[in-house]
């Protein structure tokens, strides 16, 4: 069971569900949005109590619409249906012009749209989400590199 991990704002009380941890290990993020998702009544019960899953998910355009594919939300322990499909496609419900601005950078080569993270804003659930481009394998293992340095600093530190 996965904890909830609040993070405090100024203007609201943010409460992180659920994290694609490889999302900025993988990627290169250029720039960052958040929207609301269309979720059904015990898709929200069941993010609330950590069954969600963003690893291998992806957002696409259909149309003019945004939408969020392969998010996998386990099916709420105590609901009571007979055909659910956790990896349905789910409705990403954004503003025009954000949309316009976010169809304007996927024009680039080579980049994509990412779920980072599903979070709990105001009493609503939310996705954040980046444009990101695909990094190459010396980036990735530059990455490494420099979270190694930070943990050995933090070491050295926390011993003194």
């Amino acid at each position: 069971m996965t904890s909830i991990i609040p993070v405090v704002n100024d203007e609201c009380m943010t409460n992180v569900l659920v994290k694609n941890r490889k999302a900025s290990f993988e990627y290169e993020l250029l720039d960052k949005y958040e929207g609301g998702m269309m979720l059904l009544g015990h898709e929200v019960k069941s993010l609330r109590a950590g069954g969600g899953n963003l690893t291998g998910s992806f957002i696409s355009f259909r149309g003019e619409e945004l939408w969020v594919e392969k998010m996998h939300i386990a099916q709420y322990e105590k609901a009571t249906l007979l055909s659910y499909e956790p990896e349905r496609p789910r409705k990403l419900l954004l503003r025009k012009a954000e949309m316009l601005k976010i169809a304007g950078g996927l024009k680039a080569s080579g980049v994509t749209l990412i779920p980072l993270s599903c979070v709990l804003k105001n009493n609503k659930i939310k996705l954040e989400f980046a444009l990101a481009r695909g990094k190459k394998k010396y980036d990735k293992r530059e990455s490494i590199k420099r979270r190694d340095m930070d943990r050995q600093t933090r070491r050295m530190v926390n011993h003194r």
